[in-house]
């Protein structure tokens, strides 16, 4: 009997994610290609820039993690991801922009009880300033 190796559910998850941007399709000329910035032996992505970084945040995340992480990790990140698309509009109502402060402090929190401490640096908490800047 041979010997076995195990990959942590990490792993997993890495390869997964990966293995969808890579797969990604969009219509031409609506965002970067994805696939040339996925590199599957470093499961990491490399030489995404700003607009890479709007489209991933706004758009690929959500279906990138799509039965990779339990629901309310990903309804969580869905919802951060649906709040950057919020602030990124060219036109934003005034009126919603305490909702979405609120909403932010509620995502981060959330964000706070499912990944480890380590993870949250003064750049993930600036976003509750976001709203403001707006």
């Amino acid at each position: 009997m041979g010997k076995r190796t195990y990959l942590p559910p990490a792993c997993y998850e890495k390869v997964s994610f990966c293995q969808c941007l890579k797969g990604v399709k969009v219509p031409q000329g609506h965002s970067l290609n994805m696939k040339n910035l996925v590199s599957m032996q470093d499961l990491k992505l490399i030489g995404l820039k700003s607009h890479g970084c709007h489209i991933l945040m706004q758009q690929l995340l959500p279906v990138a993690i799509c039965g990779i992480l339990p629901k309310n990790v990903r309804h969580t990140i869905t919802r951060l991801c649906s709040f950057f698309s919020s602030i990124c509009c060219k036109a934003i109502d005034p009126l919603k922009l305490d909702e979405l402060e609120d909403e932010i402090v509620v995502i981060l929190c959330e964000l706070e009880m499912f990944f480890p401490l380590s993870f949250f640096d003064i750049m993930v908490h600036l976003v509750v300033h976001l709203v403001r800047e707006v």
